[in-house]
């Protein structure tokens, strides 16, 4: 691989390179391309070629990483006997619970509450069906046994916590596998629609499997998303491609109101998933409601990365991304500045380019808001299952043969965090009862992911997740460090209950690592419905509060206590905080770049979204 002329064409001697090498601090990690040039020989790339063949098989995880935390679990196992005589005298109380709970249920006819309650979140075993024997008997000895061996692969003396938390992990996946839900033959509501259609669900369902594999092989989205596409049924919000670069294209919304708010809303998406994600269905389009209600809004629709793009870092997408957008929007809206808004990675690069604007004296920003986005990775939820410094080193092995990290290879991941819901619930539904799920806008985005170029997931993963250099001080943009303490504009910080990307106490440490004033919110649902939360969506809440600079700190199990629930959208609240940080109302400013003619610019949704 070519090395960065920047790096190494200085026009100075080898003295002078040899002097730099002898006073200048080696780096602490050297990045991929350094590590590429490291590793050229044909030895290396022998070796690496075999592992990202490996990873192929493995959909990107790592064995070495699991056989690791088995061997730990194992040898800890082995060497506390005090651990294994309490899990035999578990399985005996377990057993002889289980059997007391059958004879009392046969002598009354099952009219006795069950020995072991599903997990609230566990909605298997919930039906009607599922509450007389034998049905009863099978669900609850599945419980207790999956109850047991979460005591088998927890608190076992020795034990590394990434290990243990890697077994219990991977001990629930196979015990979901074999959930009797998922089987024709113990799953009373299958066998009762069976009975009742006289097979017909199993034969649609035959069908629906052979559907989605056909899908699967060729490469095309699932059935029903099709009825979704980007500039006809999704990401209609009037607008216009107003700058385009190699990485991305500024989308300028066109005015709804005669005067808008002074400031303009730049909205920096995460590039794992297509930007339309807050640009849905009308009713549901975050971008159509800030745009209703007076505000000018720019977003960042990124390219979908190739190999070719394989040496894009992280300080590309934010010099590309962020500060060209920034850039652009100074020569529409000049001397004004902007209301800056992070979802989920791109928050986290939103942040980034803060701390370095604040600490050049750059006050363009008039504001920062984050949607379930994070700065410190140390309790980023069980994602950090997939993430330790063998499996990365392997991801690296896969990315490094083709460049990108594929969609699939990342969706089978968040796959399996939600296997209950994702995988082995549609199965049942789909291919055991026979019914499909019916297609949303969301699902369809879901469906729409991007790659991730090899050089930036590596940065992301090395400097971000496993050393946490952004929230302790040590991640350097151009050449120096940055602090998010640096950060004076006021924060808007949102949090989702459900989150398995972006735990809601890990986005609550904005409050923790900054010394601004601090607008934290947390509202029902997960990462992406929880964001998509449109008013009048039915069943939401949230609760909100504001913390001073000055003001002390407050944990976030107390502040949860302390902080009333409100009913209804969030979306509200924020355009009322975004409001209040304005400077007043103006006239729209013109749509494009001065000297442009917005009768030629491209209408949005643009091209890049609509790259395979």
């Amino acid at each position: 691989m070519k090395a960065d002329a920047r790096e190494l064409d200085t026009g100075q001697g080898p003295s002078a390179a040899a002097g730099r090498a002898a006073t200048a601090p080696a780096p602490c990690v050297a990045p991929p391309a350094a590590r590429d040039e490291a590793e050229t020989s044909p030895y290396a790339v022998m070796d690496r070629a075999l592992r990202a063949s490996l990873a192929h098989l493995t959909q990107g995880l790592s064995p070495f990483a699991l056989a690791a935390a088995w061997q730990d679990w194992a040898t800890g196992l082995a060497l506390s006997p005090g651990k294994r005589a309490e899990l035999a005298e578990k399985a005996v109380r377990k057993a002889a619970r289980f059997a007391a709970h059958v004879g009392t249920a046969t002598m009354t006819g099952g009219n006795c509450p069950p020995c072991i309650e599903p997990l609230p979140q566990d909605k298997r075993f919930v039906g009607e069906d599922w509450q007389k024997p034998p049905f009863s008997f099978i669900w609850q000895g599945f419980l207790l046994a999956q109850q047991w061996w979460h005591n088998a692969t927890t608190g076992v003396p020795g034990m590394t916590e990434q290990h243990e938390r890697m077994v219990e992990f991977g001990a629930r996946q196979w015990l979901d596998t074999v959930s009797p839900s998922n089987f024709p033959w113990t799953n009373p509501e299958v066998i009762r629609k069976t009975t009742a259609e006289g097979g017909m669900n199993l034969f649609r369902g035959w069908a629906n499997f052979l559907e989605d594999w056909q899908r699967a092989v060729a490469g095309r989205p699932p059935v029903g998303a099709e009825a979704y596409r980007p500039g006809k049924n999704v990401a209609v919000t009037p607008g216009k491609v107003i700058y385009r670069n190699r990485l991305i294209e500024l989308i300028q919304y066109a005015p709804a109101t005669e005067t808008v708010w002074r400031e303009p809303v730049l909205i920096v998406p995460a590039w794992i998933m297509k930007y339309y994600i807050l640009d849905l269905s009308p009713h549901n389009s975050l971008v159509r409601w800030l745009v209703e209600r007076g505000h000018t809004v720019f977003i960042i629709s990124w390219k979908n990365p190739t190999s070719e793009d394989r040496d894009l870092g992280l300080d590309d997408y934010r010099r590309l991304g962020v500060m060209e957008a920034l850039d652009a929007i100074g020569q529409v809206v000049p001397d004004t500045p902007v209301h800056g808004v992070g979802y989920c990675l791109g928050g986290t690069l939103l942040a980034i380019a803060a701390a370095a604007m604040a600490r050049d004296g750059d006050e363009r920003f008039a504001s920062l808001t984050f949607f379930a986005a994070q700065v410190d990775f140390t309790e980023a939820g069980e994602i950090m299952l997939f993430i330790d410094d063998k499996q990365v080193a392997f991801l690296e092995d896969m990315m490094w043969a083709q460049g990108y990290l594929d969609t699939k290879q990342m969706a089978g991941a968040f796959r399996m965090l939600r296997s209950n819901d994702l995988i082995w619930s549609r199965m049942v539904h789909d291919y055991l009862m026979g019914e499909r799920q019916p297609m949303t806008d969301l699902m369809a985005w879901n469906a729409d992911g991007t790659r991730l170029p090899y050089r930036m997931h590596s940065e992301y993963l090395r400097q971000l997740f496993l050393k946490n250099d952004l929230a302790e001080g040590r991640y350097r943009v151009e050449g120096r460090p940055i602090a998010l303490s640096d950060i004076r504009a006021p924060i808007f910080a949102v949090g989702t209950e459900r989150d398995h990307v972006a735990p809601w106490r890990s986005v609550y440490k904005f409050n923790l690592l900054t010394d601004t004033e601090v607008t934290f919110l947390l509202t029902s649902g997960g990462h992406n419905a929880g964001i998509v939360s449109e008013p009048g969506h039915p069943r939401r809440h949230y609760r909100v509060s504001k913390r001073a600079a000055d003001a002390p700190y407050v944990d976030p199990d107390r502040w949860c206590e302390e902080t009333p629930v409100n009913e209804g959208s969030w979306w509200p609240a924020w355009e009322e905080w975004l409001a209040n940080r304005s400077t007043g109302r103006a006239r729209p400013p013109r749509m494009g770049l001065p000297g442009t003619d917005a009768a030629a610019l491209e209408d949005a949704p643009g091209s890049y979204v609509h790259q395979p």
